[in-house]
């Protein structure tokens, strides 16, 4: 409920403060006195645009201040915005010289889009002739849930299908990754499967060079070996018979002489290994193969590894062995991006069966009170003077899910008997759509929590008995929500709880706009004014007071 507006350098107003009640709350006033004024100011609190034009005073800055008693059924929002809680809650918007504004709940300064989100759930304007949002499918759907009593389950289907929407999303980024890795993929698994066709981890480089190097020379190292052999060999001047003879003097020798002794050593220990030396030579040489099947196969392989070498622009096969791997790995992730794809498709399949579900539910609902729908929603258009008005609320299936089910809506209209019911957007004319959209707010009234409503002149073009019924029909709208209502009918003024009026001052030398509280006897005064203009009647007063009663 709206308790409190305080307004200060704000167009006309200089300073204005009221408090309201819960009910029927009536502002009257004079074409131009500033009822759009403040009206215009409680719309920044619903977060909409600022003008800067309308700082009456460039020198301080605006202020729109607006107190809220909720409940607790929105402490949830306000602990998931990091809000405090108020059962008395302020929500400020500072407009400041520059143009600039601010917006504050509780002292917390907020973003215009939380702000939005807040104030929609506590205020609702519905100005004269503002019926843009009876068009918009998403308010259709409002209007039969609240009668079909949806509002729990709507939420449910609304969570699941916010789930089901980012599940989608995945699904769609995961399809073009795999889309992007199947373009990819042969060209990688020719490339891994060449890098596989050879032994890498087997294989030394310089090794394979050197056994390369080796079969080609095969026959040069065999000459030299032999060569080397005969030497050693030789009938007449064998290298080992000469050496074991030099050995065998200079032991004599050291016998003879210890200064000799050491070089002895040294002769024993160097012929040793001389030995060793031939023996190995003649290992090696008894192993040496000379095969040219060897080498054209050694040829293959090494020319295989330098063309990879060249491919991949590495210089060596660790690194190829690398790229290896991460090819390998690449082929594993692109099999998990195969199994995931595969968990979510299963994921929204069995997320659209419990979609599927609930959005049966609520068709299911929704049909069964449509009636309802058109017979209250008549009832009242007949109340207020459209006898032959038809209107139903059509279903349709949809192929896909939205938010609100597997199905689309659309409100028809007929104010004349004997025509084609149409959509109410191309149906409903100008004299026609303040009467309906007052049915739709009541209905909606009995049927949904709905924040204070506040009406502008929602009741121009009317009179008589139609205004009469019109005020009927916010009297009983009062006893479910606080509602506002901004008018020039006497007949509604005259069933206001609380009634206020604003007025236009001259205060040294400069208007003011400003609101005030009407007692009993005012509010008397005022609806007569309202039937009897500037010059109040005796009859004007009588016929006040039995609207009054």
């Amino acid at each position: 409920m709206l308790s409190r507006i305080f307004i200060q350098n704000f167009a006309l107003i200089d300073t204005l403060e009221i408090t309201l009640n819960k009910g029927l709350q009536v502002i009257t006033g004079e074409t131009g006195a500033g009822k759009s004024i403040i009206l215009g100011a409680l719309r920044l609190i619903l977060g909409e645009r600022v003008d800067a034009k309308s700082i009456q005073n460039a020198d301080t800055k605006s202020i729109v201040e607006a107190e809220f008693a909720i409940n607790e059924n929105l402490q949830f929002f306000f602990e998931e915005n990091d809000l405090d809680f108020e059962p008395q809650t302020v929500i400020r918007r500072e407009i400041l010289p520059n143009g600039k504004s601010r917006a504050f709940v509780n002292d917390v300064p907020v973003t215009l889009d939380l702000l939005k989100m807040l104030s929609k759930k506590l205020i609702d304007i519905h100005s004269q002739f503002e019926t843009s949002n009876l068009f918009d499918e998403e308010y259709q759907f409002q209007i039969i849930d609240g009668l079909s009593k949806n509002k729990i389950l709507i939420l449910k289907y609304q969570t699941e299908f916010s789930e089901y929407k980012k599940l989608l999303k995945e699904l769609d980024n995961f399809k073009n990754q795999l889309a992007e890795s199947n373009k990819e993929s042969d060209y990688k698994n020719f490339l891994l499967e060449e890098l596989q066709n050879i032994n890498l981890d087997d294989l030394d480089l310089e090794e394979l060079q050197n056994q390369v190097k080796k079969q080609e020379n095969a026959e040069a190292i065999t000459d030299n070996l032999s060569q080397i052999f005969a030497k050693l060999d030789a009938e007449e001047i064998g290298v080992l018979d000469s050496m074991t003879e030099i050995k065998g003097k200079l032991g004599k020798v050291a016998d003879l002489s210890h200064e000799f002794t050491l070089l002895n050593q040294r002769l024993q220990e160097n012929f040793i290994e001389f030995k060793d030396i031939i023996f190995e030579l003649q290992d090696a040489a008894e192993k040496m193969e000379t095969s040219p099947e060897m080498l054209l196969t050694l040829n293959q392989t090494l020319n295989t590894v330098n063309a990879l070498l060249l491919k991949h622009g590495v210089h060596g096969i660790p690194e190829l062995i690398e790229i290896r791997d991460q090819l390998l790995n690449e082929q594993s992730g692109f099999t998990d991006l195969e199994n995931l794809l595969t968990e979510l498709e299963k994921k929204k399949n069995d997320a659209e069966i419990r979609l599927a579900k609930m959005a049966a539910d609520l068709s299911a609902n929704r049909k069964k009170h449509i009636p309802d729908f058109t017979n209250k929603i008549e009832s009242l258009l007949k109340q207020l003077g459209l006898e032959k008005a038809k209107i139903e609320a059509e279903l349709k299936d949809s192929l896909n899910y939205n938010s609100f089910g597997k199905e689309s809506i659309q409100i028809l209209f007929q104010a004349n008997s004997g025509f084609a019911l149409k959509p109410i957007q191309s149906a409903i004319s100008g004299g026609e759509r303040s009467r309906v959209m007052l049915s739709i707010k009541k209905l909606m009234a009995e049927n949904a929590e709905l924040p204070t409503l506040i009406l502008d002149e929602i009741d121009t073009g009317v009179s008589g008995k139609v205004a009469e019924e019109m005020g009927n029909v916010m009297k009983e709208m009062s006893t479910n929500m606080q509602l506002i209502v901004i008018t020039h009918l006497a007949q509604v003024a005259a069933k206001g709880n609380n009634n206020y009026k604003v007025i236009k001052e001259d205060i040294s030398g400069r208007t003011r706009s400003n609101i005030i509280p009407l007692s009993e006897e005012e509010k008397l005064q005022e609806i007569a004014q309202l039937l009897s203009g500037s010059k109040i009647t005796d009859a004007a007063i009588s016929q006040a007071q039995e609207l009054m009663k």
